[in-house]
């Protein structure tokens, strides 16, 4: 058994790509407002594989984003609401799950976490008006 699972866990560490965080910034601007920002984070690897069952499907013709599962290594963390890009293309993920509810248990020879993200644009330079 422990012998599989090294080796799922090897192959899904294979297919791996380098990803970066993408971090999202704060201020205040001059009138009253403030601007958002982004800057590159931390990189890491992650599998990123597009969620195509049939509810899935039905989903995104009814309008709904395109739904990702992305699977890091254990340890690596990543959070509801974080942004990330694949750097192969700069394709930018929001994260929409915790990771905490998908990741390996600390028994488990796969030493992996997992996460749902879907596809977004990031504008380069955000105004939002302050509460």
């Amino acid at each position: 058994m422990e012998e599989g699972g090294i080796l799922l866990s090897h192959m899904i560490f294979e297919v791996m790509e380098e990803c970066r965080i993408v971090n999202k910034t704060r201020t205040d601007d001059d009138y009253g407002s403030e601007v958002i920002t982004w800057s590159d984070g931390t990189k890491f690897d992650a599998s990123i594989i597009k969620n195509s069952t049939t509810e899935a499907i039905v989903a995104e013709k009814q309008g709904v984003s395109e739904i990702y599962t992305v699977v890091t290594k254990k340890g690596f963390s990543l959070s509801y609401n974080d942004y990330f890009k694949r750097l192969s293309d700069n394709q930018i993920f929001r994260v929409t799950s915790n990771v905490k509810d998908s990741e390996a248990p600390k028994r488990s020879t796969v030493k992996i976490a997992k996460v749902t993200a879907e596809k977004v644009v990031l504008p380069y330079e955000e105004h939002s008006e302050n509460a």
